[in-house]
């Protein structure tokens, strides 16, 4: 887990990190690979996307604005097997953190007002105290501005003892945001295949960490499980599985959905096609 959190020291939280992520209710624990096709884009204009949001922390009270994607103006043109929405004008997942930039309070959107007295009393002493502020450094997100935000997202989850689900939604978004630097990485630059590689095994850690994190939260959470019914997840933990090669995982969960009743036929869909990338692949 130290590689997730590489990088905290500058934010002030190098303490932050040590031991299990999840909390596993069934003490298990998955070896998976993964290898995922990359592709060059370019973005133009990012700028024109986005607008400032204002929010209030419900850590310091204080009010401050963020970086938010302006939804209608932007076009889906793709979607992953893992569900990851690939956009044609910009890479929306860079900007789905909200963090505090008085306190160092951060959390996907839909957790960001969510928080018990505990868990503000955590955030305080051991987000707070030592949090150094985070610049950023320009009128969009670059990728390493992001990845920043996720790691303290990640790390006020641990602090505040967050849900096994939080914690892997947001491993799995952080994958996408590095999925998202590697396809506009430019191969004719010397140091392409050094980055490239170095972010596909950062994918592949947090990937990984998703996927465990999503069984744990199945077995012991109720649905809706970070916003999605029990087929959506399902489908993901099989998506993931397969892009980690932990076929075994995703032969089970394949063959749940498509004998399932309540799965509807989209999902089922994707189930098949997951099918057909595991045949491939196990050739």
């Amino acid at each position: 887990m130290a590689g997730i959190f590489s990088g905290l020291e500058k934010l002030g939280l190098g303490n932050i990190g040590g031991g299990s992520l999840f909390e596993d209710p069934n003490k298990k624990e998955g070896v998976v690979k993964q290898e995922v096709p990359q592709k060059k884009l370019s973005l133009v204009n990012e700028e024109d996307y986005l607008f400032d949001k204002k929010y209030k922390c419900p850590v310091c009270e204080d009010d401050f604005e963020v970086k938010t994607v302006r939804t209608g103006k932007v076009r889906m043109k793709n979607v992953d097997i893992d569900l990851r929405p690939d956009y044609d004008e910009l890479d929306q997942n860079k900007y789905d953190v909200i963090a505090c930039p008085h306190c160092g309070y951060a959390a996907l959107g839909r957790y960001f007002p969510t928080l018990n007295k505990r868990q503000i009393d955590e955030i305080r002493v051991k987000i707070s105290m030592n949090y150094k502020k985070l610049e950023q450094d320009g009128p969009t997100y670059s990728y390493d501005y992001a990845k920043s935000l996720y790691q303290l997202a990640l790390a006020n989850a641990v602090v505040k003892k967050a849900k096994n689900s939080e914690k892997a939604y947001i491993c799995l978004k952080t994958a996408w945001v590095i999925r998202g630097e590697t396809q506009r990485l430019d191969p004719n630059e010397d140091t392409y295949d050094q980055k490239k590689a170095a972010n596909d095994a950062q994918e592949k850690e947090l990937l990984t960490n998703a996927l465990n994190g999503f069984v744990m939260a199945r077995q012991s959470e109720e649905f809706p499980i970070a916003g999605m019914d029990s087929s959506t997840l399902d489908y993901l933990i099989a998506a993931l599985a397969v892009e980690t090669d932990d076929f075994d995982t995703a032969s089970k969960m394949v063959s749940e959905l498509l004998t399932s009743r309540v799965a509807n036929s989209r999902i089922k869909d994707k189930a098949r096609n997951l099918k057909d990338i595991i045949a491939e692949k196990k050739g």
